[in-house]
């Protein structure tokens, strides 16, 4: 079977099944991409996975993870200005991080070329909101493609790489949850490694102004506006952007992205079908050939995902034009919410146009839907062991603030840990506001060790400058987990080398922390009783809950050979049914029957025993003794 990695690096032009954050790879190296950086966050992680399975001897560029958004754009953009073509990619809520930056990307004269790789969530499948990133590419002043499936992440990349370059501007390239990870047979072209780089420094400040003081900020601007002019002339004849004539003179649509496949599989088959305007750049869009659009139409249907962006847009261009047509849009609130899926388009698409589309004929989806699974921390999850230690020191009365993590599942039942969430790295900000004003009520914030140097030490700092009362808790783990398990600061090694530690308790000393407390979150007692003593004391303070990610360790283990689990079972003649393994630990490893018996599931079970010590009769031990079948035997 052919590596990964040898085929986003063939030199012969070929085919092969890729994903869409592959494609987007193999679109990297052919465009002759010099620096890409990232920082970790679905739906595009796997790009860093496949630029993994490069090998380091054949990788034609440099990539890092940054420690947050903002860096990575900032690492880019340098090399951008010093003459290398760069990318940087992350997920839809990473732009607010990187937004100070990347509104000023327009302005400069980006003398290698630069594109921004933006990951949206419809759906919020892996996210806290369903943020519509088109509408900081106007704010920016900054040109959008949009592809609707893999092969076009790759052409489309290559298109905005090439144009990038040209014109010494930034190019966004949204891709949503399914173009990230749907499949497909990608058609690509040769490419051959250069026998050398010229890495010469071009950095010139003649090419600038690249600092925005008042005298040059009028003419940058005017330069943004000009380019962007200049990428809505190309828009009027991109390819990207095609009409599909259905012979429909009554009705057409508008479209783009995903939602434009769930309208082909909507209309597939039917004998009535309305002209399709599809749209691969939604920003700037070709106003002429919408306007022309327009008036061969008498309805237009705008069927695109979250905001009404599009919408906008073309009712403008209708108003500006005096073209007498109706433009249906979004019709209730529900438009506005979820993935375009094709059941969700055929019942946009039925609201507005019920003769075309009967009701009778829009169930797509199955009847019947899978039962909901809540999310889960993982057997053995040191997070596990630290909220069920922490919840036996707070009262009733605590206030408790979560942060972006596997933590925040701390959320859910039986838990109940972290009871407000904006964003990353807010914690520390917001539980300091919770402190104001308030004697009665403990206040704790929970702050993962990646967040930490993502975006925590401003609130750390500012807790520690202003005196605020509250306790910290940094759930360290040694890695960034919940997006796959990449590497920090605090990990030992980045995404090519091992390097120095840079320790949380450390950098926590270095800003002035005197009040820390540490421990194995498996010595639950411990760590109970360290979380009183925290409370205890007034002022800010962090107590250091750490584990390392079992999920990570135990794959480690198992490519070594050396992973030999030892599940626990339940002495079912000593259990006296108290269920605090299962209502108040809760690992998903354990099973209860209707009479109330309790036992564990060894495929689940990975043999850590931190459950032991929460088993009031002492019931819980470590060791198998198996049925046929291979669960524990139930006495």
């Amino acid at each position: 079977m052919k590596r990964l990695g040898d085929t986003l690096t063939a030199e012969k032009a070929g085919s092969e099944i890729l994903m869409g954050n592959h494609a987007l790879v193999r679109a990297m190296v052919e465009s002759g991409v010099r620096v890409v950086t990232s920082y970790p966050g679905s739906p595009t992680p796997e790009t860093a996975d496949a630029i993994r399975s490069i090998s380091a001897d054949k990788r034609p560029f440099y990539f890092e993870f940054s420690v947050n958004e903002k860096v990575a754009t900032e690492v880019a953009f340098g090399a951008s200005v010093n003459g290398f073509f760069s990318t940087v990619f992350f997920k839809s809520v990473g732009l607010n991080v990187a937004a100070d930056s990347f509104v000023q990307l327009s302005m400069m004269e980006l003398t290698g070329g630069m594109v921004i790789v933006l990951g949206d969530d419809p759906g919020a499948n892996s996210s806290q909101n369903e943020q519509d990133n088109r509408h900081y590419a106007r704010l920016a002043y900054t040109p959008v493609f949009e592809p609707s499936s893999p092969q076009e992440i790759y052409d489309m990349y290559r298109e905005a790489a090439a144009i990038s370059k040209e014109k010494r501007m930034p190019v966004i390239l949204r891709l949503t949850t399914h173009t990230c990870h749907a499949k497909e047979k990608i058609h690509f072209n040769d490419w051959k490694k250069p026998e050398s780089y010229d890495n010469t420094p071009r950095f010139d400040p003649a090419n600038g102004p690249y600092i925005p003081i008042t005298s040059a900020v009028f003419p940058l601007k005017r330069k943004a506006l000009e380019r962007l002019r200049e990428m809505e002339r190309y828009s009027e004849s991109s390819p990207f952007n095609r009409l599909e004539d259905n012979g429909s003179s009554d009705r057409g649509v508008i479209t783009a992205g995903v939602p434009y496949l769930s309208l082909l599989e909507v209309l597939e088959g039917r004998e009535r079908k309305p002209d399709i305007l599809r749209l691969g750049i939604v920003h700037p869009l070709p106003r002429g050939r919408i306007a022309e659009f327009l008036k061969k139409h008498r309805e237009v249907k705008i069927l695109e995902e979250l905001d009404d962006f599009l919408e906008k847009e073309i009712k403008s261009i209708a108003f500006d034009e005096v073209i007498p047509v109706r433009i249906i849009g979004k019709t209730d609130l529900e438009d506005w919410v979820g993935e375009y899926t094709p059941d969700k388009v055929a019942e946009v698409l039925r609201k507005s146009w019920s003769d075309l589309f009967p009701a009778a004929e829009v169930q797509i989806a199955p009847l019947r839907k899978p039962p909901q699974r809540p999310p889960q921390l993982c057997p053995g999850c040191g997070h596990r062991s630290a909220f069920y230690a922490i919840k036996k020191a707070l009262g009733k009365t605590a206030i408790t603030v979560a942060d972006i993590g596997c933590h925040t599942l701390g959320f859910l039942q039986p838990y109940a840990l972290g009871q407000v969430l904006l964003c990353m790295g807010h914690s520390s900000g917001t539980a300091a506001g919770l402190s104001l004003l308030n004697r009665e009520r403990p206040v704790v914030a929970f702050l993962g060790d990646s967040t930490f140097f993502h975006a925590g030490l401003p609130g750390i700092v500012n807790a520690l400058f202003n005196s605020h009362n509250f306790t910290l808790v940094i759930m360290e783990n040694g890695t960034t987990a919940m997006t796959g398990h990449q590497d920090h600061p605090a990990s030992g090694r980045n995404f090519r080398d091992p390097v120095d530690r840079i320790p949380v308790k450390q950098v926590l000393q270095g800003l002035g922390v005197k009040k820390i407390w540490e421990t194995d979150t498996y010595g639950q007692k411990r760590l109970t009783d360290m979380m009183k003593e925290a409370l205890s004391v007034d002022g800010f303070k962090v107590v250091i809950a750490r584990h390392p990610c079992m999920l990570k360790f135990t794959r480690e283990q198992r490519k070594k050979g050396s992973f030999r689990p030892n599940p626990a079972f339940v002495k079912q003649d000593v259990c006296t049914k108290a269920h605090e393994c299962v209502e108040v630990f809760a690992c998903p490893s354990f099973q209860r029957e209707p009479d109330g018996a309790v036992w564990v599931t060894n495929d689940l079970c990975i043999g850590d025993g931190s459950c032991i010590a929460t088993c009031p009769s002492a019931a819980l031990q470590l060791g198998q003794r198996k049925k046929e079948g291979g669960d524990e035997e139930k006495a």
